[in-house]
């Protein structure tokens, strides 16, 4: 082989699994946004170290749901709204419709996290705050390489939420050993924590993040399984170290009986384990994961519209630029986003795994499998999938209660 070919060959690897890597913290750092951190927080208050038994059913259940997401969309080349208006048609827009409704919806909430850890970082107002953190992302969609600077920005936050959080973790001295016996042996169980925390984190436009940015690097087709499997199981897995290591920080805090804020629990909890420094610390963390998720959210949720029509496809990174530019205007003269529509995008999103995730079994399942290429897929697999399927159509119906509340 020629050093040429050699030199092809290896930049093809350092590429793909540039990709790859991007596509898994793409799909960890939609999930860690600021919904992530407060419940995290909140959650470890109410249970203390039982929480650790949740975090890891959460997981396992994510694991489940997302080695069939990117398997079945991985392996057909075909992103869930293509699928899905194959199998049922009509069944795409209707599915584009719920992901890019509930994630506009909770693109102006991260806009407001930016906004809120930029104040605690550097003191910056509110409104500036959140207009540069877009102006940011905005500029990250109009580089010329853009799906790069997206991949590197996402694992460069990610990676930097992780040890800042790891450092807060020592120091607030968690009690380990009761963590980890209550990981197995837990003194009290919540299932409505559980399926909370599974709700946000494999739950409206994150359950396609990381499996569509993996279709638009080209990792697709039978030949691509390894990598496809690998992806799905370590981004569920960054998620769940990050769950984690929040979780031990803040255990560290409450266990050493110090009570947290209820305004602002999370940035109480970082304060009374580092004093000052902890509040610049959580401000930073908390600007990583919610720029990392305004990246996410817009980018997937266009993602769902961009295969549609020729110009959409074509003018994609500036139908991006103008969802990010919408929900910052809207941050910018709401304040905030209204709380009955973040109910509304909140039980919405509820019912898009469940309908998402049906779809794509029915593809996995299917005898004639053409959207597969062929490709037979394996028996354990998809009784795990359905088993992880009726466990979403479960979150769905408990999501109707928020929509249901909306009429009251």
């Amino acid at each position: 082989m020629s050093e040429n070919a050699v030199a092809t060959r290896t930049t093809r690897t350092r590429s793909g699994r540039g990709a790859l890597l991007g596509a898994m913290f793409l799909m960890a750092t939609s999930a860690i946004g600021p919904g992530f951190i407060t419940q995290t927080t909140v959650f470890t208050a109410q249970l203390g170290a039982a929480f650790a038994f949740a975090i890891l059913i959460s997981v396992l259940v994510d694991i489940a749901v997302q080695l069939n997401v990117w398997r079945v969309i991985g392996v057909s080349g075909l992103r869930a709204q293509d699928l899905a208006n194959r199998v049922v048609p009509g069944g795409g827009y209707v599915l584009a419709a719920l992901v890019v409704f509930g994630g506009l919806v909770f693109n102006i909430g991260n806009i407001g996290g930016t906004a809120l850890g930029a104040s605690a970082m550097v003191s910056a107002p509110d409104k500036i705050g959140g207009a540069v953190s877009a102006l940011i992302a905005i500029g990250i969609f109009l580089s010329k390489r853009a799906g790069l600077a997206m991949d590197r920005i996402v694992v460069v936050l990610g990676a930097v939420m992780i040890a800042m959080v790891t450092v807060v973790a020592i120091k607030s001295g968690p009690p380990v050993g009761d963590a980890l016996h209550q990981t197995v042996m837990p003194s009290q169980i919540s299932f409505l924590i559980i399926t909370t925390l599974i709700g946000g984190t494999v739950g409206g436009y994150i359950t396609y993040a990381g499996a569509h940015r993996m279709v638009d690097s080209g990792l697709t087709g039978h030949q691509h399984l390894r990598s496809i499997t690998r992806g799905s199981v370590t981004g569920v897995i960054v998620t769940g170290v990050m769950r984690a290591l929040l979780f031990l920080a803040v255990l560290g805090v409450v266990a050493g009986g110090a009570a947290l804020a209820k305004s602002n629990p999370s940035a109480s909890a970082f304060q009374h384990a580092l004093g000052a420094v902890g509040l610049h610390l959580f401000g930073v963390i908390l600007w990583a994961a919610s720029i990392t998720s305004v990246i996410g959210a817009s980018y997937t949720s266009v993602s769902f519209l961009a295969t549609f029509s020729d110009w959409l496809s074509r003018n994609r990174n500036w139908v991006v630029v103008a969802f990010i530019v919408f929900s910052t205007a809207v941050f910018l003269v709401v304040g905030q986003t209204p709380v009955t529509l973040l109910v509304l995008a909140g039980a919405l999103n509820g019912l898009i795994l469940p309908i998402g995730l049906g779809v794509l079994m029915w593809v996995a399942a299917r005898r004639a499998s053409d959207l597969l290429g062929g490709y037979r897929y394996p028996v354990w697999l998809l009784v795990l999938g359905v088993a992880a399927w009726a466990l979403t159509v479960y979150l769905a119906w408990e999501s109707l209660g928020g929509i249901a509340a909306l009429w009251k």
